[in-house]
Order: C-alpha cells, then structure tokens, then sequence
C-alpha cells in the first residue's frame, strides 16, 4: 500500500480511518498529506458527510465539506452490523498502525472495537478516539457538532467582542464561522498521534484519547486562569486595551502593540502626534489605562488611511499591523502563491478547482486528490490486492451486503 518513493515524515504508516465527524476526518486529511497511506472505512451507503451542504455537482453527490477533509485517502465500504464486515475492518487493523475512529463509547462494544478488545488483537497499535467530549467521563455518551462543541469551550461566552460588539452591541454570544472546534479537535488528534508513533518502537500501541472539548476549552484557558483569580471575562470587558481592529477608508486592519518598541512604531506611522508624545503614555500600564482615549485617536487617524499604503508603512517600522483580507484576495495573492497554499484538483464536471493544501511545507504530495466519488470504489484495490482476497470473495461480500 505504501509508496517506495514516498519520502514524507508518515511514509510506511497505514492509518485507518472509521470516522464521520469533522473532527476525526480532518485529522486523517493531515495525516494523510504528511505521508501516511489513510484508508476510509465507509458504511456501504457512504460517509454521512458527503451528503452535507450542496453538492460540487450534480452527477456525484459529494459536498465541497467532505471533498476538502478526504483528499488523498482511499475509500472502502464495510457493514459493521454484520459479522462478515466487522471480520474485514479486523483484517484491515490487523495490517495498520493507527486506528482512528469517533464511534461512542457503548457502539464500539457492539462492534468489537473496544480499546481492550484492539489492544488484545493488535498489542503495537495506536488508537485513536476522536469525541466530542472524550472516551471517559459522565459526557462521553453525549453527542456534539460544532455549535455544542464551541460554546462547551466557553469561548462563544467570550463573542462578539472589540469592534464588532461596538458594531453590534445586541447580537448574543456567537460561535466562529466554519468548524472552528472541530479542526482545532483533528489538530490535536493529529499532534497526539503524531507523539505516539515516535515512540511506538519503545512502548508499543496506546490508546489516545482526545476530547474536542477539552481542545478547546484550552485554547480558553486564559479566561479560565481570570477566573482563578476572580475576574469573570466576558465579551464586554474581553478587548484589546487600544488597537485591535480599526476601520479604513477602504477596508480594515488589525494592530495590536504589546511592546514598547511597537508602541513606538506606531507613534511614527500615526506621524508623531501631539497628544501620543504624552510622557505618561510611555508607560504601558497607563497606556492601558487610557485605552479608551487612545482608541479614539487611533480610529480617527485610521479612517483617513489606505489599508495597502498603511500596512506596508507599518511592518516597515516594526509595527504588527496587517489587512482584513477577503477570500478572494487569499487565493489570488502573492504569498498564497508562492507559498502554494492550494492546489489545483480536477473535480468531476468542474474543471480544476483550488483546494487548500496542508498548513506546512514539509514533503507535501505533489499533487491532492479528492476521495473516490463513489463510496467503496477502492475495495478492490484495498481488500482484494492489498489484503490478499479473491474477486469472489469481493462479490459474495458486496451480494450479503457486508461491503
């Protein structure tokens, strides 16, 4: 299954993958582009996540959600209902050196997927649950999406805040756009797996147990770590004291200065003003304290700048100032480009479209490759020439309705 040229950092490692959250998916996308040969299970209907949102075409069915986290992966169909199905996903472990899955707790005793029943069976494996509240606990039955899982990190308590509260002061707590939770969930997958296979020669298998809760309850931690010394964060008080963002005539910019020499830059971008030459102002804390007067400089000024003209100024003097970009300015950007941050993938009576790449460097594949349109289309390929089984085998399964 492996490729010999193969020269990436996971290249040699089988990942399989019996997973339809966003979260476990992801982390089998980046696996996946770090060099590791992923083979999907699916149920013989397909990954409930090819039919989410709309389709990139009519004639196959597949949302641009479940084509961007299965790229570079191979798809084979199983019915685990069945025993001749929950037979082959076994074969399929016993040939693997990671196991990612997301099935709850009391269905992997049903199938046989157990933690001590895979250890049993395959003592050098890694295994890695992916649930929204983790393996153990009083939650770790609970069901969760992105939304549930967001504000169960606390951060969405925390939103809107800064200049979109002052935009909006009426809107309630929202989550972040996108499946924010779940792919800092499938970071964390990935960076816990990516720990134990370096020292699966000296330990053996283990089980990783990651909660896509307590992921993002740590990138909250900061509001937690008031909390223990008695302040309650919330969206009206969480904002930079000055800066953060500010309105341009023609678009926006984000600043943000915590050091006294990047204060300084922005005294010189704004041109020296009288009343930022404060000597009081050179303080930090008093700064802090007058944030609220500063801001009115501050967004004064901005409005009467170009975003381009300001930014280019700004970095010039050290200042951590950059544009509000739009979607179309990032696929059509000098950096985006010469960083190769999407690739280009034929997608069926598309053409070829960009599809964000992998957030690093490293041995990328030279090229993506969208997941198999129709579920199951590598069963051959993966149970018959991989796994040795005849095409009689492949038929009678396909006629019982195991594969």
């Amino acid at each position: 299954m492996s490729d010999p040229s193969n020269r990436a950092p996971l290249s040699g490692v089988v990942v399989v993958e019996h997973a339809t959250s966003v979260a476990a998916s992801y982390a089998g996308r980046v696996l996946a582009l770090m060099g590791a040969t992923v083979i999907k299970v699916e149920p013989p209907d397909g990954d409930p996540l090819r039919r989410e949102g709309a389709s990139l075409h009519a004639e196959c069915g597949v949302g641009p959600l479940f084509a961007y986290l299965n790229v570079n992966k191979s798809s084979v169909t199983l019915n685990l209902g069945l025993p001749e199905g929950r037979a082959i996903l076994g074969e399929l472990i016993d040939r693997a050196s990671v196991f990612l899955d997301d099935t709850a707790p009391s269905d992997r005793a049903r199938l046989g997927i157990t933690p001590d029943e895979v250890a049993r069976r395959c003592p050098e494996l890694i295994y890695v649950s992916v649930l929204p509240f983790g393996a153990i606990g009083e939650h770790s039955e609970y069901r969760g999406y992105e939304l549930n899982l967001f504000h169960a990190g606390g951060e969405g308590y925390l939103m809107p805040n800064g200049l979109a509260l002052e935009m909006f002061p009426d809107r309630p707590p929202v989550k972040i756009y996108g499946h924010f939770a779940e792919f800092n969930g499938g970071t964390s997958a990935v960076c816990a797996t990516f720990a134990a296979l370096m020292v699966q020669q000296e330990m053996g298998g283990q089980f990783v147990d990651v909660s896509v809760q307590d992921v993002n309850v740590a990138i909250s931690c900061f509001a937690i770590q008031q909390l223990g010394e008695g302040t309650l964060e919330n969206r009206h008080e969480r904002s930079f004291k000055y800066g953060g963002v500010l309105e341009c005539c023609d678009g926006y910019v984000q600043v943000l200065t915590l050091e006294q020499h990047q204060w300084e830059g922005l005294v010189k971008l704004m041109g020296d003003p009288k009343w930022a030459l404060d000597p009081e102002l050179k303080d930090p804390l008093d700064r802090g304290r007058r944030g609220k007067l500063i801001n009115l400089h501050l967004r004064a000024w901005a409005k009467m700048q170009l975003v381009e003209d300001v930014v280019k100024r700004g970095q010039a003097l050290g200042v951590p100032l950059a544009k509000y970009a739009e979607p179309d300015e990032i696929l059509e950007s000098e950096q985006t480009r010469v960083r190769e941050m999407f690739h280009k993938v034929p997608a069926a009576g598309l053409g070829e479209i960009p599809v964000l790449a992998a957030p690093y460097q490293f041995m990328l594949p030279e090229k993506l490759v969208f997941c198999a349109v129709q579920p199951g289309a590598d069963n051959a390929r993966v149970l018959g020439e991989w796994l040795g089984h005849t095409a009689s085998d492949l038929q009678r399964w396909a006629g019982a309705g195991a594969s």
